[in-house]
């Protein structure tokens, strides 16, 4: 069955990585509880290749900011769009990012959401 992403890439000052992580850890407990199956985040450490665009250009990082990479899964486009609502209602979503001091700023992040286009491919099928 092909799932529905959302996919985000964002700086996060790397002082702040700590506070960032313990944030990422609550926050993605709320939105399993709102219908995501599964929730990852990658800290970069090889994102500038040359002759490509880089992440630390998409987000305007600064060398004092690591790149974060990461995606949350949804059943389906409509259970992501109901799963949306619901987390952004979550009092608890505000009151964690209010005490984070993580240095996370929203109007950086590059957002979007993805269909499936090519599935997983089994590298054993033959």
């Amino acid at each position: 069955m092909a799932h529905y992403i959302d996919g985000f890439v964002l700086p996060v000052p790397r002082n702040r990585l700590e506070a960032y992580r313990r944030l990422v850890e609550a926050v993605s407990k709320i939105w399993k509880e709102h219908g995501a199956l599964d929730y990852r985040e990658y800290v970069g450490d090889d994102v500038v290749v040359e002759g490509t665009r880089s992440f630390t250009d998409v987000v305007a990082a600064s060398a004092d900011e690591a790149i974060v990479f990461g995606w949350v899964v949804f059943e389906s486009r409509e259970a992501r769009d109901s799963a949306n609502q619901r987390v952004a209602a979550d009092p608890r979503m505000a009151s964690l990012i209010d005490a984070s001091n993580t240095g996370f700023e929203a109007r950086r992040m590059a957002y979007g959401g993805f269909q499936s286009f090519v599935p997983s491919v089994d590298a054993n099928a033959g």
